[in-house]
């Protein structure tokens, strides 16, 4: 049967009033089932890992950028507060911040901590906190070679030295070579030589002084190559080490200077040399005879170095035309002296960490050797002025307005002996042009060597051959 389409419109209508007549609701479409909301645990702050990032040697101009790396392993994001204090080397507080950063679950940042203002020139060092927690500490420098070390020379300064070179002069070395059969080699023979040297004064006896000497057997000139020692430890169970006469193109010297290694050392902790038991007669050395001068332990100590190269200009295998020297700690001041006092110039230093610089500074930084020398001071009755006029004729930073050759210098960010200003108070003054010195910092660094120190000493000593 065919509806028509009028009559089907009609029926339609019809069957749409039947049902809202009947009260009956319209079909409903199906509704989609919820999805439940993810459920994320919340965060764990203890899992917030932290840490100052050290990605170059930490030197900046004007302002730090100190970089903490923070990670969050959770899934959920988290909010950390990050607390960080800048304070300079003479723990001087110059910014304190507080930040509040949000982290991504799953994720890192870098936070940088710095200041709004220039720092001034000079060593400072950075606390920084993530939600309350260490997260480390970074030791760093601002324009460093703009920090100035003003020389405080006394107006005797240089007839001073003048006299003591004179005084050393007049005394005959009458050197003393023992040769140590144990270490010689075809290529370099190995002696242990006793060398006269000032007094401890203006009068008296000579000091007997000892290094260690490697003579190359070639007959041909050899580059000259100095060591000096650090500060003794005076352990007579602490053997002095015997360099040996293999591997090296030097005709090296290593100068155990008065009182101290080789000259305090009993026979048994020494290369067997038929010298006997040598005792230490000068106490702790840098409070000898402190106040005077003229007999003070570091104007025997440095004239020591001057005999010590006196001594290889004799030799006839030292090319005195390229002399190097290299130490650490007071085996650094000692390389600054023996190139500002010597009768023979210098082609190139290397000093690690070096000792006895900028005293005034020095003793504000750290507790030693400003806490022996205020004793020994005030048992003296000695003013502060009196004491920086006395300790001028000995500071590196002096020394080094004598000084032109090459200059190597390193120094350590954490080193609490030689902090890194007195290392860099000799360096800013010398003479040398900027092309023939370098200067390394090293944030992490303790009172010790870098890892490379005898590649480093090798490679710049290489730029003057």
């Amino acid at each position: 049967m065919i509806i028509s389409s009028k009559k089907y419109f009609v029926l339609l209508f019809s069957l749409v009033v039947l049902f809202g007549a009947c009260g009956c609701e319209k079909p409903k479409l199906a509704e989609e089932p919820q999805q439940p909301e993810e459920q994320v645990e919340p965060a764990d702050m203890s899992l917030i890992e932290k840490a100052v990032v050290i990605t170059d040697d930490c030197l900046w101009s004007g302002k730090p950028q100190v970089t903490i790396h923070i990670t969050n392993p959770n899934v959920a994001k988290v909010k950390v507060e990050v607390k960080g204090k800048i304070t300079s080397d003479m723990r001087q507080v110059v910014t304190e911040v507080l930040d509040s950063i949000e982290i991504a679950g799953k994720s890192e940042v870098d936070y940088v901590l710095t200041t709004e203002d220039d720092l001034a020139p000079g060593f400072y060092k950075a606390n920084c906190y993530v939600e309350g927690k260490n997260a480390g500490v970074l030791n760093f420098g601002i324009d460093v070679f703009d920090i100035v070390s003003e020389p405080d020379k006394q107006p005797d300064y240089d007839q001073f030295w003048q006299t003591a070179k004179e005084q050393l002069a007049a005394i005959d070395m009458q050197a003393n070579l023992i040769e140590l059969p144990n270490k010689s080699t075809a290529q370099r023979k190995v002696y242990l030589v006793e060398l006269r040297s000032v007094p401890d004064g203006l009068e008296g006896e000579p000091v007997i002084i000892r290094g260690y000497y490697c003579e190359p057997q070639d007959d041909q000139k050899h580059p000259v190559l100095m060591h000096f020692y650090g500060y003794d430890s005076q352990n007579s169970k602490t053997k002095v080490e015997c360099p040996s006469g293999n591997g090296s193109n030097y005709a090296e010297f290593y100068l155990s200077h008065r009182g101290q290694y080789i000259n305090n050392r009993p026979e048994s902790s020494r290369e067997p040399d038929g010298l006997g038991d040598l005792v230490n007669i000068y106490g702790d050395w840098c409070s000898y005879e402190f106040g005077h001068k003229d007999s003070y332990y570091y104007r025997g100590a440095f004239m020591d170095c001057v005999r010590a190269v006196d001594f290889m200009a004799t030799r006839a295998t030292s090319d005195m035309d390229h002399l190097f020297a290299e130490g650490s700690s007071q085996g650094g001041a000692l390389s600054y002296a023996a190139a500002a006092l010597s009768n023979y110039p210098f082609t190139a230093i290397c000093a690690n960490v070096a000792f006895l610089g900028d005293f005034p500074d020095y003793f504000q930084i750290v507790d030693w050797p400003g806490s022996t020398a205020k004793a020994a001071a005030k048992a003296m009755g000695m003013t502060d002025e009196e004491m920086y006029a006395f300790l001028s004729y000995f500071d590196t930073k002096n020394l080094a307005t004598r000084i032109s050759c090459g200059v190597l210098a390193t120094s350590g960010g954490k080193d609490t002996t030689c902090p890194p200003h007195t290392n860099i108070a000799p360096y800013n003054n010398l003479l040398t042009p900027a092309e023939n010195k370098e200067y390394h910092f090293y944030p992490e660094m303790t009172h010790d060597y870098p890892k490379n120190w005898w590649t480093m000493i090798e490679n710049f000593r290489k730029k003057f051959m």
